[in-house]
């Protein structure tokens, strides 16, 4: 399993779940980032998100080793969809498991925060109004 992986496809977040639960792990926290129908008050349609895969998937894993380190966590992991997303579908996925529930959450939480903030990785959205753009395009 890898820490951190950029998916172009669906994908199922079951085995990733299972490969993090562990004798050792009495807790487990997970995050699903799903695609909305609005934001900031604009109905959207769908969205897009586009990656530099190669160095978001090795910034992805800077960030999951850096909760190994940081969260008493047996272990985590990532998923980020790329590609065309519609309402409701899963666009992210975090999960991590440790002995006791506030290192789990507090991992999960720091894990998609720091994805947010540091892997590149850019959304475009499709508003209703026939209209779309990018999302935070000062950080392009």
């Amino acid at each position: 399993m890898k820490a951190f992986a950029i998916s172009s496809t669906p994908f199922d977040f079951a085995p990733l779940r299972a490969a993090l639960l562990h004798d050792r792990a009495g807790a487990f926290a997970s995050f699903e980032g799903l695609v909305r129908d609005h934001n900031e008050g604009r109905p959207v349609l769908g969205l897009r998100y586009e990656a530099y895969v190669e160095l978001a998937e090795a910034e992805g894993t800077r960030i999951v080793e850096e909760a190994r380190a940081r969260f008493a966590i047996v272990d985590a992991c990532a998923v980020h969809r790329t590609g065309e997303l519609a309402i409701g579908e899963l666009a992210v996925w975090v999960g991590a498991s440790a002995a006791h529930r506030a290192a789990a959450f507090d991992a999960c939480r720091w894990i998609i925060d720091e994805v947010k903030a540091r892997v590149p990785i850019w959304k475009h959205e499709r508003y209703a109004g026939g209209d779309a753009g990018w999302l935070h395009p000062e950080a392009t």
